[in-house]
């Protein structure tokens, strides 16, 4: 179930949603469940090359030592919202852990009533998900006040990257990305946060406190106002604003979502969609909010009010049905006065709203590419680590590509290696980018290895000395390549990390996705006129883009006079990109399995990807 849930959250700005709203719901129970307007949540972002560490401290309650080994119990069980604490959120009793372990490793430091408690959390070398409690609290000291900036009671979590599925995001990017997330847009109106971006010890730049920035838009309906529905005999209330975004484009979809209804209830946000006029024309430019707190109530006791994947309101549960139609009755004179509008509206321009769909749709075709379906850029790109079909690893991948470790410590930094897929010398050539202060055994700069079938995995046993210090190990073969990154910190958690053998993991559990030390396989799209039989789009593998053909006839009826696709063509646009995305991963997972000529299975492997990946690309334009 941990890792169910973890690969679920393999993302830094998910990671921070949860625990932001973490430290929210600790200042509100500290106001006896009001949501007062106090409160700070600082944040520190460090970034390097192949990992980050983060860190999230407020100054609310803090925990004991039993409250906070409890929080490592797995369940609904153990969360606040079903033992009658209505004023939390978490009904399933997972986000520190899916937090922690979704990127890689963490530390929970928190102080109540003058005892400091400390838990790391980290992967054990055979993979397990382990903690160290350290044998319990002990009373804090002026120094550990003074590292954690708490002067009173709080909680610090860190979190350290490592997960090499991980995008290492910008300082720039974190702080918009949580600026607009939908599941934060209350938390930020009421609490203080900021991110400070560090290096090492030393503070770069600030964000100040980070708010929304809410589209100018024209007032509908509200605000606040009231409305009801009646369920089994009960009337249930709810509060409804809706407004209209004055000559702005409004994101779709995504934890970023600007269009839509954030529905709120108690402390919780949700969800944020249209109901039963989602992705419907007449609904594009509407936003707004609906609070009921009935949704969290029945939710903590034990109705299934939102997913078990939490990913917002389950419109299977009765509640929820009836609750949606009555929002759902408010919002249809507006939506068809909408859709009214605009049958006499011309739309002859892509926004950049489309130009960033499509680019963020590239992106994660590419990443399912190398994730789901094993297939990289094709040999002829930049040297890379090239991965099959057949469930093997990459040819040459670090199991972890940054090593976060504490100065004395011994660790093990491990790389596997598919010696059959090697080049013919079957040589390794290693680079050792070290400080004086860390020292590696063995440290060749060359190696010979055996061929023969399976895995082989070579190990290094690196200390490191002095805080603050980096270094980098590279191995090349070829065209193939493997990078990692090791940086040494006073406060990285603490995993006993000890030679042992080797145990082989079961082999499911060894089926994870390759690490990608490539590009993406899909960059960008072009517009070219490649003649009249040159079908609709193509897909170009030396500049892995793809070709839209201003010569085809059908094409030409969703261009405008400019040569720019129309935002009201975009499912149209959705079907084109689906063709050759799905042809060009068609075919390249046949040449890996020496099936490129035939024709039966490309047909059947092209439509089996459609199925699976067609609907999230029709809804990346929707």
């Amino acid at each position: 179930m941990i890792g169910i849930d973890s690969r679920r959250f393999a993302s830094i700005e998910k990671a921070l949603v949860e625990l932001i709203t973490n430290s929210d719901d600790s200042y509100s129970r500290l106001d006896n469940g009001r949501a007062q307007a106090n409160g700070r949540i600082d944040i520190t972002y460090e970034r390097h090359q192949s990992g980050a560490v983060l860190q999230v401290t407020d100054h609310a309650e803090g925990m004991p030592f039993d409250q906070a080994a409890r929080i490592l119990a797995y369940g609904a069980a153990h969360s606040p919202l079903s033992r009658g604490e209505g004023h939390g959120r978490g009904y399933f009793g997972r986000g520190l852990k899916q937090a922690v372990f979704g990127v890689g490793a963490g530390t929970v430091e928190t102080v109540k009533d003058g005892r400091l408690t400390r838990i790391d959390l980290f992967r054990g070398e055979n993979g397990g998900y382990l903690y160290d409690d350290h044998g319990g609290d002990r009373p804090v000291s002026d120094d550990d006040r003074e590292r954690l900036g708490i002067p009173g009671n709080g909680t610090r979590v860190t979190l350290v990257v490592e997960n090499p599925h991980v995008v290492i995001s910008r300082y720039q990017t974190v702080v918009q990305a949580l600026s607009d997330n939908v599941y934060l847009r209350e938390v930020l109106s009421r609490r203080s946060v900021e991110v400070v971006h560090v290096a090492g010890r030393h503070e770069i730049q600030r964000s100040g406190r980070v708010l929304f920035d809410e589209p100018p838009a024209l007032v509908l309906i509200g605000p606040d106002a009231p409305g009801s529905f009646d369920f089994d005999g009960d009337e249930y209330t709810f509060t409804l604003t809706l407004k209209r975004a004055e000559g702005a484009e409004l994101a779709m979809s995504g934890d970023e979502r600007t269009n839509g209804l954030v529905v709120v209830s108690g402390l919780a946000v949700l969800d944020c969609q249209m109901f039963e006029y989602e992705n419907q024309v007449g609904a594009e430019y509407l936003f707004g909010t609906v609070h009921c707190a009935a949704l969290i109530e029945r939710l903590g006791q034990g109705e299934p009010i939102i997913s078990d994947e939490r990913e917002g309101l389950n419109h299977k549960d009765r509640f929820v049905a009836a609750f949606s139609h009555a929002v759902s009755v408010r919002l249809a004179e507006y939506v068809l006065a909408e859709r009214d509008q605009l049958r006499h509206l011309e739309h002859a321009i892509t926004s950049e709203h489309t130009a960033h769909m499509i680019d963020r749709l590239l992106h994660r075709m590419s990443e399912s590419a190398i994730r789901d379906l094993g297939i990289g850029p094709a040999p002829t790109s930049a040297p890379l680590t090239t991965a099959t079909g057949t469930g093997k690893s990459v040819v040459l991948e670090f199991t972890t590509p940054f090593y976060y470790r504490r100065p004395g410590h011994r660790f093990h930094v491990t790389l596997e290696v598919d010696t059959e897929r090697l080049p013919g010398d079957d040589r390794l050539t290693i680079t050792y980018m070290l400080p004086d202060s860390m020292r590696i055994d063995p440290r060749p700069a060359e190696i010979a290895v055996e061929q023969k079938a399976g895995v082989q995995r070579l190990e290094w046993t690196v200390v490191g000395e002095a805080a603050g210090e980096r270094g980098e190990i590279m191995v090349r073969s070829g065209a193939f390549w493997a990078w990692c990154e090791i940086v040494i910190a006073e406060n990285a958690p603490s995993p006993h990390h000890v030679p042992r053998p080797h145990t082989p993991p079961h082999p499911e559990e060894h089926r994870r996705p390759p690490r990608d030390h490539g590009e993406d396989m899909f960059v960008g799209y072009d517009l070219r006129y490649l003649g009249d039989d040159g079908g609709r789009a193509v897909y170009d593998p030396e500049q892995r883009t793809i070709l839209i053909n201003t010569g085809d006839p059908t094409v030409q009826l969703y261009l405008d006079g400019r040569g720019r696709f129309r935002d009201a063509a975009r499912l149209l646009l959705a079907e084109l990109f689906l063709d050759v995305i799905a042809g060009e991963l068609a075919r390249r997972s046949l040449e890996n399995k020496g099936l490129q000529d035939d024709v039966h299975a490309y047909t059947a492997a092209k439509q089996k990807i459609i199925r699976r990946y067609g609907a999230q690309i029709h809804k990346s334009f929707a």
